[in-house]
């Protein structure tokens, strides 16, 4: 096991295109730490970089005590897990686990040893004489897995191992590799841009956008204090509903309006940060969960809003419900009673204390 240390690590392609710019991260011996951001943003550029399998064009990486910006893959000690599980067709399951063993000169009984183990823990010992066309992709995906664990390497990179698999199985991975983390104790750098995969796995989580780190922080500090906007509608499913509007100060209160009659109060909690915005724009940020249907008592409080039913989803234990708000759309999170009727008038009260403002500038939270 070791940690992993990134300075100012920075990959540029030909024709000047930055691809991570700046990175600087510690990874701790034996942390569970997810990169995660939209498509091109930089994540698995770098994790091929700690891999070995890109070239560093500024800065250094580190693996426990060793620098290996010039260190072949090969002998860093990693072990890597690939989206298309990157199998030999025409060797048996064992074969495949074995073959990283057999290449470092182990003994043959050590190697049976070791692939016997690794394949009791994943399930796969009933599936060792098969070759991989005879898998599901699950089962693929568990002897990917189980490549890399007979090796014992320091740290496993994982570059969104689950992304080919359907729905059901993903969430087994996610546990089986969350299971296989909490047993075997390695540093382990995972890849996604599934934010549900970032939020369930990771100890802590890298937020990236256009190659640059938004936010790195625990699963519990990034949905409740994101950094600034960006990160606010990236973590959260459903996302975050944002809207501009004015800070107003109105009989020794302050409220956000839009100008199309949404007219909410400010918390008592935020008044002394939101002071300085009075007469000034923000974006007002409301996860769609901080909702509930107001009732008669509320309806005067300044924490209500009225929306047009546009679409209900009924999702089993909870139903979201799409509605025209001032001069946005917003989704909103209900319990299934007592729900809104669609293409009819809705007044919803708002957990204020919840909610989130961003400068519209420099898109920063202002509240964190």
């Amino acid at each position: 096991m070791a940690q992993v240390v990134l300075q100012g690590v920075g990959k540029t392609y030909p024709g000047n295109v930055r691809a991570v710019d700046r990175f600087n991260l510690l990874i701790q011996d034996g942390e569970f730490v997810v990169m995660v951001g939209p498509s091109g943003c930089g994540k698995s550029t770098t994790l091929r970089m700690i891999a070995g399998l890109e070239e560093v064009s500024s800065g250094t990486i580190s693996i426990g005590d060793r620098v290996v910006n010039e260190v072949s893959p090969k002998d860093r000690d990693i072990a890597m897990v690939f989206q298309n599980y990157a199998l030999y067709p025409h060797m048996t399951v064992y074969k495949n686990m074995a073959f990283g063993l057999k290449l470092r000169k182990m003994k043959r009984k050590e190697i049976r040893v070791r692939v016997e183990e690794v394949a009791e823990t994943l399930g796969l010992t009933d599936l060792l004489k098969r070759k991989p066309k005879a898998l599901s992709g699950g089962q693929r995906q568990r002897v990917a897995l189980g490549r890399a664990i007979v090796r014992d390497p320091k740290v496993f990179l994982f570059d969104e191992p689950l992304s080919n698999l359907d729905a059901k199985l993903r969430v087994q991975m996610r546990a089986e590799i969350g299971r296989l983390h909490s047993r075997l104790k390695t540093t382990m750098v995972y890849v996604t841009h599934d934010q549900v995969e970032a939020m369930t796995m990771g100890d802590r989580i890298v937020v990236m956008r256009d190659g640059l780190i938004q936010q790195v922080a625990t699963p519990t500090q990034l949905y409740a204090h994101p950094v600034n906007q960006f990160v606010a509608g990236f973590i959260g499913s459903p996302p975050m509903n944002f809207m501009e509007g004015t800070i107003r100060e109105e009989s020794e209160a302050l409220f956000f309006v839009d100008g199309k009659g949404l007219h909410l109060m400010v918390d008592k909690d935020h008044l002394t940060l939101m002071d300085r915005y009075v007469d000034q724009e923000v974006t007002i940020g409301v996860r769609p969960e901080l909702f509930s249907l107001a009732d008669a008592e509320s309806r005067e409080s300044g924490t209500t809003l009225l929306g047009h039913v546009e679409v209900v989803e009924p999702m089993g234990a909870e139903t979201y419900v799409y509605m025209d708000v001032g001069k946005a759309t917003w989704v909103v999170r209900l319990a299934p009673e007592n729900l809104p009727q669609v293409n009819a008038p809705c007044r919803l009260q708002v957990d204020m204390a919840k909610v989130h403002y961003f400068d519209p500038d420099s898109e920063d939270s202002i509240l964190d």
